[in-house]
């Protein structure tokens, strides 16, 4: 951890202490105050005029109401803006308008935009439960000037709203809140979405916001940050959100593909090996965890018509270099990952799906899907 005025952690404690300092009116400390904290919600928009009234609907319906509402226009075609000005002046929000940056850099426009203490953000896409706000509100630790965030379950569901799942987090894996050593945060996903969220402003001015350079991975990457800088981290187990999955949504897509390799890379450059204290993040958290889905792009692509298939090709081929210069990383394994890559990138692309069904069958996918 850093120290000094470097730290973010000390940098907050020092002013929470002169804040507590600060004599009253009849010359002592003053009283801890009652008022509940403000709370903005942020929304980045971009062309999703088939979604986004049902999330603003969302928000405005709140039983605790947000103190600043902002949707951040990413770019968004004319019509799409247009559309967005409509429910603006029907439901009253405030809209910033930027050139195209992707979701994490439209939510760092919001957050800059406002003056609120907290930050609740919520995807296009998405909608609150109506007691989203007072329940993260309540669920706030007293007297933590480390606190980072508060986070909570939600219910997964359809494009429609149709729930599928009614708490999402309690069904994956890793423990929450999110405490111990680091690398039990990066063998898996982190499974806190920002829309389940209520962030602290400070912690996430302190950290630098999203990563702008990321479009998809940047929620994990933010709050993998909020831990490596010290900050804490509270876990509400009750749904407070409704997350619609959508078949064309950027998780589904290249665009997923390209962040997630990108994001990689990030992690093996901060956790390099640590042979004194034998921690090996590459091999036993970033290796496994990732390279099952680089080889499953590719697996997935189809072949040379896909026209991303080359390039899952050439992520696929990084990786594998990646692997092969790792000294920790046992032969066999180098050797199973070396094997997988060479029959999805040379198979012709007509005998590519049968392959794949062939391969996952005949090895129960230990050769092909797990690195």
């Amino acid at each position: 951890m850093r120290t000094g005025a470097d730290n973010p952690i000390l940098a907050l404690a020092e002013q929470a202490k002169r804040r507590d300092a600060s004599p009253g009116a009849d010359g002592e400390a003053p009283a801890p105050s009652p008022r509940r904290p403000t709370v903005a919600v942020i929304i980045p928009y971009y062309n999703g005029s088939a979604w986004i009234e049902r999330a603003v609907r969302s928000v405005v319906a709140q039983t605790v109401p947000p103190d600043e509402f902002i949707v951040v226009n990413d770019g968004s075609r004319p019509e799409e803006r247009q559309a967005l000005a409509g429910l603006a002046e029907k439901y009253g929000f405030r809209v910033i308008d930027q050139e195209n940056g992707g979701q994490g850099a439209a939510r760092n426009a919001g957050v800059a935009a406002c003056e609120s203490e907290f930050i609740s953000f919520l995807d296009q896409d998405d909608f609150y439960l109506p007691q989203h706000i007072e329940d993260l509100v309540a669920a706030l630790p007293a007297n933590d000037a480390r606190l980072g965030y508060v986070y909570a379950d939600l219910c997964g569901a359809d494009e429609n709203g149709n729930v599928f799942h009614s708490n999402l987090l309690a069904a994956q894996a890793g423990a929450h809140p999110k405490r111990g050593h680091i690398r039990d945060l990066l063998r898996r996903d982190m499974y806190v979405l920002p829309s389940a969220s209520l962030i602290a402003r400070p912690a996430f001015e302190a950290i630098g916001g999203f990563d702008p350079e990321l479009t998809g991975y940047e929620d994990d990457d933010l709050f993998v940050r909020f831990f490596r800088a010290g900050f804490t981290n509270t876990f509400l187990d009750k749904p407070v959100t409704v997350w619609c999955k959508r078949g064309g949504s950027t998780s589904n897509s290249v665009t997923m593909a390209r962040s997630r390799f990108k994001y990689f890379k990030k992690l093996v450059e901060a956790f390099p090996d640590d042979p004194v204290n034998k921690v090996f993040v590459f091999r036993d958290c970033l290796m496994r965890r990732f390279g099952n889905h680089f080889l499953s792009d590719v697996a997935k692509s189809g072949g040379g018509d896909n026209p991303h298939h080359a390039e899952l090709c050439n992520i696929l081929n990084e990786f594998q270099q990646l692997v092969w210069r790792r000294e920790r990383v046992p032969l066999w394994r180098k050797l199973r990952v070396a094997a997988s890559r060479f029959i999805l990138t040379r198979t012709p692309a007509a005998m590519l799906p049968a392959v794949v069904r062939g391969i996952r069958v005949l090895l129960l996918k230990r050769v092909l899907l797990q690195a």
